[in-house]
């Protein structure tokens, strides 16, 4: 017998699962949020219900807002439970359920007036985005906004009917310039560096392109605070929904799951103000390139650089990968050997400890995060979260022989099949071109490197040129697993 999760029902549920302390009649919006995806109800909005359950803030609560039109099924099923999510955190030795409270509203894809009539409203101080890495319109091997986008072109032809996420946030910002209300911060909580400059990039240059004063009135009136965010949040299906009914007796029709550990660092760069979130264990630095250096190399980096080799040998959890003892000592070997040389130290923080950490995370069967997750969008994840590295390296005069070899797999993994023959599935938007090139290397084994906008300057080095045919020759004759050995013996490079 389940109870279905909604306001109503609290009381009920309670017996079950920790619900909110707050009563939601008092809470009023105060940020907006576009990308209502299970990252950011595992994050964000956790910060904020965890600050609303101590009595603080409750003008802070948060308006979910959709763009693309699958947002709309999101959107649907949150409504139907009054926007309350159950997010299930687990340990190795313990689970847990919560529901959160901390959304009040969500904005349906596709209604631009009220998206921007909610922005225009001077109660709200934040805009807020989790859109993934591949939704800020930036080059890939030069991390540059890209004008020339088809969907960015448009939204500057006709700037008052926008489409895009930037398009909306800056049709906000004019109606407040226009209105002379002060502009909300735009704090982007995506895994890509410097990701406040980032979105300040996208949305000046969106406005540059139609609206040159506005543009000049963004640079010099609009925050975009640099932010690092981490928790390990994956993806939804029928056993997370059956495990929330069969457990916990709840009727949730997205429930989230993650890991118990979190971290958010931010930048204390909020003119309209903020919440009090150092309340409840957020990071307020004045540098956060450090924090998410160490973050996106390591753990993002560690991520992209085990899952080709685990989809290869066709294992599907992440935990299974950790198992796996090539796998596990491919991943040691690549992060102490060539990784975390090149980070720049961390204030109050070992990085082996750091990694450490993230084995530990990596290796949490309860998590049950899966390989094909990781292993999508590799033509937005290897740009931002490899190759930086292996730019790095090349430009210290050091080998990369082990980032080389990610970069083979990655090519490896793209010619379609495992090494048991089954066929790959794809989860990339660039997937028939970077799909071409793999496909090509039978007869060029540089084809691959082609994707100048993808290896950017990496592809021209001699030293990376070399390293990678010699791992791609290596996958091609002796397969994924004999591959990792020579690896892990020294004997790949040539």
């Amino acid at each position: 017998m389940t109870t279905k999760l909604s306001l109503a029902n609290l009381g009920q549920i309670a017996k079950t699962a920790s619900v909110p302390a707050y009563g939601r009649a008092g809470l009023s919006a105060g940020i907006v949020h576009f990308g209502v995806g299970n990252f950011h109800r595992a994050h964000q909005a956790i910060y904020l219900d965890d600050l609303f359950n101590l009595g603080h803030d409750h003008d802070w609560a948060i308006v979910g807002a959709g763009v693309l039109p699958s947002d709309a099924a999101m959107r649907e099923k949150l409504a139907g439970q009054d926007f309350l999510t159950t997010v299930v955190e687990q340990d190795n030795n313990r689970s847990g359920a919560r529901v959160t409270g901390a959304m009040i509203d969500y904005l349906a894809p596709g209604d631009a007036a009220a998206t921007v009539a909610r922005l225009a409203d001077p109660a709200i101080r934040i805009v807020s985005l989790t859109i993934t890495e591949g939704g800020y319109f930036i080059d890939p091997a030069s991390g540059v906004f890209d004008p020339a986008h088809p969907a960015i072109a448009a939204d500057a032809a006709n700037p008052a009917a926008p489409k895009t996420v930037f398009g909306l946030i800056l049709a906000g910002l004019k109606a407040r310039r226009d209105k002379g209300l002060a502009p909300y911060t735009v704090m982007s909580c995506d895994n890509i560096p410097g990701n406040g400059e980032v979105t300040h990039a996208a949305v000046s240059g969106l406005a540059r392109l139609s609206d040159p004063a506005l543009a000049d009135w963004i640079d010099a009136n609009v925050a975009f605070p640099n932010g690092m965010v981490d928790r390990i949040t994956p993806a939804t299906g029928p056993r997370e929904i059956g495990i929330v009914a069969d457990e916990y007796g709840i009727d949730d029709a997205w429930p989230v799951f993650c890991e118990e550990f979190k971290q958010w660092v931010l930048e204390d760069h909020f003119p309209l103000g903020r919440p009090a979130l150092e309340k409840v264990g957020v990071q307020f630095v004045p540098d956060v390139a450090p924090y998410e250096h160490m973050k996106i190399r390591i753990l993002n980096g560690g991520h992209a650089a085990i899952a080709y080799p685990a989809a290869l040998l066709d294992i599907h959890f992440v935990h299974e990968a950790m198992e796996d003892p090539d796998i596990r000592a491919f991943l040691a070997k690549l992060e102490h050997d060539e990784i975390i040389p090149v980070i720049p130290p961390v204030p109050d923080t070992d990085l082996n400890d750091y990694f450490a950490l993230i084995e530990r995370r990596f290796s949490n069967p309860k998590i049950a995060d899966t390989i094909p997750r990781l292993a999508q969008d590799g033509s937005n994840r290897q740009p931002k979260f490899i190759l930086p590295s292996t730019a790095d390296r090349l430009s210290r005069g050091e080998d990369v022989t082990g980032l080389s070899l990610v970069s083979a797999l990655w090519c490896h993994y793209l010619a379609g099949t495992t090494d048991s023959g089954k066929p790959i599935t794809f989860n990339d938007p660039n997937i028939e071109r970077i799909h071409a090139a793999a496909k090509a290397v039978k007869s060029d084994p540089f084809a691959f490197l082609e994707l100048k906008d993808i290896f950017g300057t990496v592809a021209g080095s001699d030293l990376f040129r070399r390293r990678f045919a010699a791992a791609l020759g290596s996958l091609q004759a002796n397969g994924t697993r004999a591959t990792l050995k020579r690896y892990l013996e020294d004997r790949l490079a040539n």
